[in-house]
């Protein structure tokens, strides 16, 4: 296919979605209309010239009996239904015929006994159509073919006043169709429109607008609720991120300040050993704020989702992670004990899950009394590893089981950023959980809290529960 003729195909292909809409309801329906039209006119006409056939069979098989019975008269008179008879013997010599065949020669139509055609004779000379049957019988003196005949000009004017209205209720009727599927189109289509331009007016700054919602509880309705469930998603995570940043701000803000007066002590006082305390300060404090710094960029990664991408998945012994991280921490004021099931392998990051497993076990040293618990089962109903670790601490409130996993949160009997962290370990910890196709919950146990991290177990991971 050549360029100019596929430009002239694509200029020529409706652009919008009511004008290819309104386009195929009127080409479907300009053939439906097509179809019935010829339908019509076949059955009018067929059901004309077999009315027209009846009446001249019973003509012609009346006359016929009359020449088996040696009853037949020169002159024979039509009954209803028939114009003209004839009947004419062997030799083509007319017998008998109607008045107004009176004088004419044999009709030359086809001699097959019972035999209906339409010929081109016209013995009346009125130009239309004749509707010919043809009847043969044996006779005392030999074989009588019986013509019967009638003018199928009622059926030719039937059809032709059909044909002329078909004519005029066609394009109407085409036309009736195409300017309704236009406009019902256009009324159908108008809360898309309205739906595209509030989101098009719709900016970052203006999350808290809605499209409209037409109460027709039909699919554009259901797409204006989904569009508008999506912007409050949007909102909701726009005012996080504004939080986030308020709130790393505020939290960086602080241990700057005091960095900076540390150093601006040490660099004018003139004793040494204040100066060195000054500085060892300073140095725990920019250890706290690179943990924070760390803190904000894992968590602005996973926001963004590129933890996978950046780290592909794979196999984790799981049983052997927690133990080496158990194990690996440095002694303290805590006793730690573990249960542990045997090979119960995931499908994750280790760095990452490692990393879950050191905020849980931070948050438990900073809690408990006396002893911190990490308990390890499977789940084998939903397929899932538990990791279960416990303090025996002081618990955590019904209604601060949620806000503990809130950025920057810190209850209060852990207000310290020395003691209490920086308020990120517990949603840390559960982000990676979700990034695992996981969940993390914190729960109230006899003398302090649990937090219970699970996770999918990789194929052919452990199923036996409390490592039977």
């Amino acid at each position: 296919m050549s360029a100019p003729v596929r430009a002239l195909l694509r200029a020529a292909t409706p652009r919008t979605v009511r004008a290819r809409a309104t386009a195929a309801a009127g080409t479907v329906l300009g053939a439906a209309l097509a179809v019935a039209s010829a339908g019509l006119l076949a059955v009018l006409h067929t059901n004309l010239v077999a009315s027209a056939a009846a009446g001249t069979r019973e003509q012609a098989e009346a006359v016929a009996q009359l020449a088996a019975q040696g009853r037949l008269t020169p002159v024979l008179h039509p009954g209803r239904g028939t114009d003209f008879l004839q009947a004419v013997d062997a030799h083509g010599t007319v017998l008998a015929a109607s008045p107004d065949l009176a004088g004419r020669p044999a009709l030359t139509g086809s001699r097959h006994a019972g035999s209906h055609t339409t010929d081109s004779v016209d013995p009346l000379h009125d130009r239309h159509r004749q509707r010919l049957t043809t009847v043969t019988t044996d006779t005392p003196t030999g074989p009588v073919t019986v013509y019967a005949g009638t003018s199928l000009r009622a059926a030719d004017q039937a059809q032709d006043t059909t044909e002329a209205a078909l004519a005029v209720a066609f394009p109407l009727l085409l036309l009736t169709g195409v300017v309704v599927t236009w406009r019902v189109t256009g009324q159908a289509l108008r809360p898309v429109e309205a739906i595209r331009a509030e989101v098009e007016a719709i900016t970052d700054r203006d999350l808290h607008r809605r499209v409209p919602e037409p109460a027709t509880a039909d699919e554009i309705a259901r797409l204006a609720a989904t569009m508008n469930a999506m912007l409050d998603r949007l909102e909701a995570s726009g005012h996080r991120q504004r939080q986030f940043i308020a709130d790393a701000s505020h939290e960086l803000r602080s241990p700057l300040a005091v960095l900076r007066t540390q150093l601006e002590v040490a660099h004018a006082h003139p004793d040494e050993a204040v100066r060195a305390e000054l500085v060892h300060g300073a140095l725990l404090d920019t250890d706290r704020l690179q943990a924070l710094a760390g803190d904000l960029l894992l968590l602005a990664r996973l926001d963004a989702a590129t933890v996978a991408a950046d780290r592909p998945r794979q196999r984790v012994d799981l049983t052997a992670l927690v133990a080496d991280t158990v194990l690996g921490r440095p002694a303290g004021p805590h006793r730690r004990t573990t249960d542990l099931a045997p090979d119960v392998r995931v499908d994750g990051i280790p760095l990452w899950l490692g990393r879950l497993l050191t905020n849980l076990l931070d948050n438990a040293d900073r809690h408990a009394v006396t002893t911190v618990h990490v308990r390890l089962t499977t789940d084998p109903a939903r397929a899932l590893a538990v990791l279960a670790v416990q303090d025996d601490g002081p618990g955590i409130a019904p209604g601060d089981r949620e806000r503990v996993f809130e950025r920057f949160t810190r209850l209060d009997d852990a207000r310290s950023r020395d003691e209490g962290g920086s308020g990120l370990g517990l949603p840390i910890a559960r982000d990676i959980a979700r990034h695992h196709g996981g969940a993390l919950t914190v729960t109230d146990t006899p003398g302090g809290a649990t937090l219970t991290a699970t996770f999918p177990l990789a194929p052919g991971g452990s199923a036996a529960p409390d490592g039977s």
